[in-house]
């Protein structure tokens, strides 16, 4: 499969991650206001920062230069409030993206790990 840009791995992460989110979501309520809520509050960049933190350990060397490499993307003129917020999340999308074209068994893995870790945060799942 040829490789493609950064910009193109973060731009299907995104959609990617947000599929994820919205497939979490619908399990945990059928209410539209609480879903919005929910989705909202889980695709946020400063939530997508905590998972790369949850992350981090169970990254591999080539997972985290691909991070990295990421978060060193020029952002658009819109992000530009909180940059390293940003850059950060760029990074977690260039991951998803790259890992749904190259490693989709290993996206499932740190998928499992992202959401048991939103299972475990009762101030999110349980408002």
């Amino acid at each position: 499969m040829e490789e493609l840009n950064l910009k193109c791995y973060a731009h299907l992460g995104d959609a990617v991650y947000e599929v994820f989110i919205r497939e979490k979501v619908v399990m945990l309520t059928s209410k539209m206001s609480r879903m919005h809520k929910l989705n909202t509050a889980l695709v946020r960049a400063s939530f997508q920062c905590e998972l790369l933190n949850i992350l981090d350990p169970h990254l591999t060397e080539k997972e985290q230069d691909l991070i990295r490499r990421g978060r060193n993307l020029p952002l658009g003129a819109a992000k530009k409030r909180n940059q390293t917020l940003h850059h950060m999340a760029t990074g977690f999308e260039v991951l998803i993206g790259y890992l749904h074209l190259h490693d989709h068994s290993r996206l499932l893995k740190l998928f499992k790990i992202m959401s048991d870790y939103i299972n475990s945060k009762d101030h999110i799942v349980n408002e």
